[in-house]
């Protein structure tokens, strides 16, 4: 018995913070995009998803868009709506201007138990910000803080035509609670990485705005041209969605 309920309580966990798709998925499967198919008929080069979360951070997020943008690749960044201030609008505004996707992200847990009226209302809010200081709108993408994810946020979205963006498996910088190296996470993400994938990194933290991200910027230094290597290249989240 005790077996029994122990299994159905991490069925019930996993269902809400597993970082794939999982029980939640199985009942709304167009609602969230895990990994990216290619269109049919679709003959370009294969696609890898660079994306990017709890910016925008002064320090890190510049030095990574200068990354992306001597290696000639695009990707796709989560914000914060609390990082998101008059300070750091310019790098917003550089995102959208060098053809990075912009979409929205959110720094507690608190999200998945909000109404889906009020989910809906949070998000909007978030996009109208983004766009009053950045002159610019963010596509109809969302990715919750950690995974965290539940029925009514589901609702919620769909009440605002946004999907829910997650990852695909193995490919995030978290390492397992020790540190981050750049070499390793990139080498580790060139590897795993295959057709239509989506990796995430952090060019910020959830709490602290000025977290130290040298890592994740080395990191893509090293991942951009190691999976050109290999025949890749990159998309944004945001096209077709």
């Amino acid at each position: 018995m005790f077996l029994l309920i122990a299994l159905g309580v991490g069925v019930i966990f996993l269902s809400h913070t597993a970082p794939f798709p999982f029980l939640l998925e199985a009942f709304a499967p167009s609602r969230s995009i895990w990994r990216v198919p290619d269109p049919p008929g679709r003959t370009g080069p294969r696609l890898i998803y660079l994306t990017y979360d709890d910016g925008p951070n002064p320090t890190a997020t510049p030095a990574l868009l200068d990354v992306l943008q001597d290696t000639g690749a695009t990707a796709t960044f989560f914000l914060i709506d609390d990082h998101v201030t008059e300070g750091t609008a310019p790098i917003v505004r550089r995102m959208f201007e060098e053809g990075h996707a912009v979409a929205l992200h959110s720094n507690t847990r608190g999200l998945m138990f909000k109404t889906p009226s009020e989910l809906a209302a949070r998000l909007t809010g978030y996009a109208d910000r983004i766009e009053q200081l950045a002159g610019s709108r963010p596509c109809r993408l969302f990715r919750p803080h950690a995974g965290w994810r539940s029925g009514s946020m589901y609702e919620g979205l769909q009440l605002i035509d946004h999907k829910l963006v997650g990852w695909s498996w193995g490919l995030w910088d978290w390492n397992w609670f020790r540190g981050r190296d750049a070499d390793k996470l990139a080498a580790r993400l060139a590897k795993r990485a295959s057709r239509g994938d989506i990796v995430v990194m952090h060019d910020g933290h959830h709490i602290d705005p000025l977290a130290d991200r040298r890592y994740a910027v080395e990191a893509t230094r090293q991942l951009v041209p190691a999976l050109r290597r290999r025949g890749y290249e990159f998309g944004r989240l945001c096209d077709g969605w």
